[in-house]
C-alpha cells in the first residue's frame, strides 16, 4: 500500500518530500497536544503533530505540488482507532480548487477502500439531519447534560465537539464516504473562511467511513497576519482548558507571505489498512510498539 499511495501521487506529478520530525516550535492546536523531546543543553523540542507547516515552507519556497509520508506523535491518543505515533499521507496541490480536491481525496481514499459511494453533507447539516439540533440557533444545554453535567460551563467550540463526537460521528459513512464540509469558522484555524447562508464558515472537510474519521482538509489561508490572531486564539483556549501555551513557530509565519493558493489534506494511512484488512483496531495493522 505505501506503494500504492506512492504511484498515485507519482501518476499525479506530486513530489514526494522529507522533512522535519522535530522542531523547535509546536503546531498549536487547543485539543491536539504535543510530546516534548530534551534536544539536550537546555533545548526543547517538539515532535511534530502533522508536517504540515514544514510543507507550508517547501510551498512557499515554489516546491510545487508536494506530499509527505511519515509518522507523526500526538501525546495522549491511546485506544482502538488512536496510537501517540501512526503514519500520515499529507499533500497539497497548488492552484487546484477546492471541490476537485475533494474528489482527489477521495481517489486516494479509494485505493484502500474501493467502489465506495460518497455523499457531501455540510456540518450544518449533519447536525440537524442526525442530532436533530440547528447549531446555530439552539441552545445546547438539554443536549449536553445527558454527556456531562459540568459541559454547560465550557466554551461553545468544545461543547458542539462534545455532541459531534456522541450524536452525529458514529452515524456518518454507513456503507459509504460521507464527507462533511462548512465547519464553523473556529473550527478550521489554518483554513480560508467564507460565508454560507450569512454564516462565517471555514473551508475545511473531513471524510467518514464506519464512524471513524480519515481525512481532514483545508482550502489553505495564505494570510499571515490573519493566521497570527488565530493561533494566539488557540493558545489562548489551551491556557483556559488547562494546557500550556505554546511557542508560534515564526518560519512558518513568515511562509506564508509567500504561500501560493493552495489546497492540502492529512490522511490517516494506519486507518485505512485498519479499514482494509478488516482489523478491530490499529494495534492489529501496524508493527508492535
Amino acid at each position: 500500500m505505501f506503494a500504492a499511495a506512492r504511484k498515485f501521487f507519482a501518476d499525479r506529478g506530486i513530489l514526494e518530500v522529507d522533512t522535519n520530525i522535530l522542531s523547535t516550535a509546536a503546531p498549536i492546536d487547543a485539543y491536539i497536544d504535543v510530546m516534548k523531546v530534551d534536544m539536550g543543553g537546555g533545548k526543547i523540542g517538539y515532535l511534530h503533530t502533522s508536517p504540515e507547516y514544514e510543507l507550508k515552507k517547501l510551498l512557499a519556497q515554489d516546491s510545487g505540488d508536494i506530499y509527505q509520508l511519515s509518522h507523526v506523535y500526538r501525546a495522549g491518543e491511546e485506544g482502538p482507532r488512536h496510537s501517540p505515533e501512526f503514519t500520515m499521507a499529507e499533500w497539497y496541490r497548488v492552484g487546484m480548487d477546492y471541490e476537485p480536491f475533494i474528489e482527489e481525496t477521495l481517489e486516494f481514499i479509494r485505493l484502500f477502500l474501493p467502489n465506495l459511494p460518497s455523499e457531501i453533507l455540510s456540518y450544518r447539516q449533519a447536525f440537524e439531519q442526525i442530532g436533530k439540533i440547528d447549531y446555530i440557533h439552539d441552545d445546547l444545554t438539554p443536549h449536553l447534560l445527558p454527556f456531562s453535567s459540568s459541559a454547560v460551563d465550557w466554551d461553545r467550540d468544545t461543547q458542539l465537539s462534545l455532541l459531534f463526537s456522541h450524536l452525529v460521528e458514529p452515524h456518518l459513512g454507513q456503507g459509504r464516504l460521507t464527507i462533511i464540509t462548512d465547519y464553523p469558522a473556529s473550527q478550521a484555524s489554518l483554513a480560508k473562511t467564507i460565508i454560507v447562508d450569512g454564516v462565517k464558515v471555514g473551508h475545511r472537510f473531513e471524510i467518514y467511513y464506519d464512524g471513524i474519521e480519515l481525512a481532514n482538509g483545508f482550502d489553505e489561508l495564505t494570510d499571515p497576519i490573519e493566521q497570527r490572531i488565530r493561533l494566539e486564539e488557540e493558545n489562548e483556549k489551551r491556557f483556559s482548558l488547562g494546557k500550556e501555551k505554546l511557542p508560534i513557530d515564526e518560519e512558518f509565519i513568515a511562509a506564508l507571505y509567500h504561500l501560493p493558493q493552495s489546497c492540502g489534506v492529512a490522511v490517516g494511512f494506519d486507518r485505512l489498512m485498519m479499514l482494509m484488512t478488516s482489523s478491530g483496531a490499529l494495534s492489529e495493522s501496524v508493527a508492535p510498539r
